[in-house]
């Protein structure tokens, strides 16, 4: 055999601690862990290769592994590990890091993962809505409210973006009123456009990586990549992830897949409804005028209200017992980290403040539910922004690693 250069990063050990995987050391290489795995390939299993490369600090051969996204952190390989060493949770660290490491804005992507930085990133859109409502969006509206105006038919003159006059705290309630429209979607659709593009340029790099790294350790059939590949493996592989599969082969903790579908299926809900609701906004408004458009509040006999509160209380109660689950005592619960519990109190707020601001609405309290609105406009806006550098990134870089094991054979037994 020719030599090898090993390089330990022994920063990335300690990376590693920090974000869940503070057990690394315990574990003497028995195996157990890849021979209780259900859904570990049987060429080259994971996750005991992984955990020797943890162990050793080699990160290069660990943040480009298509391996550590096949694992789902069932708790299997933890529970039966003889040392407690807890293999999954060690997997779980590392996929931060490779998220971290994919990221096309590395010091956003600390950020979001330092406790130290949460103040900032929550005051950046509490500040941003301020600032575009009072002084950005009105000299925005200078160029394109002219036009709005032609195509939808309204006087774009008496648009006003942010309203805190006293006259808001009498009559109907409209979050609109308080936070227009117009203002929403002139900060929410450029952070959208952000977060897609930071995805892609983020994917694009992790897939190439992946596939050379597979390739160099003999993982898969396929030399050549192809994002047709992935392309043609994501339908079998998107309805693998609703059923949550590859949950229901593991024996511990089969109660998550339960909460995650929660979640998963809440977003998916949500995306809907608001997707609806801006059809059903701008559509009303090229044939009638914005003025006699079909403005919210929406009645509550609305079937697409009714989505939209079924999906809020699916993310509510989801995100609960996703925290009890993680809160638990038993040997077999899951390691938490702050990436964990950052993304988890996101998709509680979401959720709260969502459900709190139609609550205080239809109840009348006035200050509380424009507050509220205020508050849950924040979370969105981080859940938006900040989604390509935090743990929820897993949904986009797990789905391109399952699919890419799907179409080059990595995942087949």
């Amino acid at each position: 055999m020719g030599q090898q250069l090993l390089e330990p990063d022994v920063s990335f050990i300690k990376v590693l601690n920090e974000r869940g995987g503070d057990t690394l050391k315990k574990c003497f290489q028995c195996a157990t862990c890849s021979v209780a795995c259900p859904i570990s390939p049987d060429n080259k299993p994971f996750p005991r290769k992984e955990m020797i490369a943890a162990s050793w600090g080699l990160k290069d051969r660990l943040v480009n592994n298509v391996d550590i996204w096949l694992c789902h952190q069932c708790g299997d390989c933890s529970v039966m590990c003889p040392r407690g060493a807890r293999p999954g949770d060690v997997l779980g660290a590392v996929r931060n890091v490779a998220i971290e490491e994919n990221s096309p804005i590395p010091a956003l992507a600390k950020a979001v993962n330092d406790p130290k930085k949460l103040p900032v990133l929550l005051l950046i859109p509490a500040v941003l809505f301020l600032i575009m409502g009072w002084v950005v969006a009105p000299m925005i509206w200078a160029v394109i409210g002219p036009i709005l105006g032609a195509i939808f038919r309204f006087d774009y003159t008496q648009t006003t973006f942010l309203n805190f006059s006293p006259e808001l705290f009498h009559g109907q309630i409209a979050h609109s009123a308080f936070f227009n429209t117009w203002l929403v979607d002139m900060i929410f659709i450029p952070t959208a456009i952000f977060a897609v593009v930071c995805f892609a340029l983020g994917v694009k790099k992790f897939a190439t990586n992946m596939h050379n790294a597979a390739v160099a350790e003999g993982k898969v059939k396929e030399t050549e990549f192809s994002w047709k590949g992935i392309a043609q493996a994501l339908p079998k592989v998107a309805a693998s992830i609703l059923r949550h599969e590859k949950f229901n082969e593991c024996s511990e903790n089969k109660s998550r897949g339960t909460s995650h579908m929660m979640v998963l299926f809440g977003f998916i809900g949500l995306f809907i409804v608001t997707t609806c609701f801006m059809l059903i906004l701008y559509g009303s408004a090229l044939v009638a005028g914005y003025d006699h458009a079909w403005h919210g509040p929406y009645s509550q006999l609305n079937p697409i209200k009714w989505l939209a509160n079924f999906a809020g209380i699916a993310l509510l109660i989801g995100s609960l017992a996703m925290i009890k689950n993680r809160l638990g005592k038993s040997e077999n619960h899951l390691k938490s980290s702050y990436p964990d519990w950052s993304l988890l109190g996101l998709v509680l707020g979401l959720a709260v403040t969502g459900l709190g601001a139609e609550v205080t609405r239809l109840a009348g309290a006035e200050f509380v539910t424009y507050l509220t609105y205020y508050v849950h406009l924040i979370f969105v806006w981080c859940l938006f922004a900040y989604v390509p550098f935090s743990k929820l990134a897993h949904l986009v870089y797990r789905t391109v690693a399952l699919c890419y094991a799907e179409y080059a054979g990595r995942d087949a037994k």
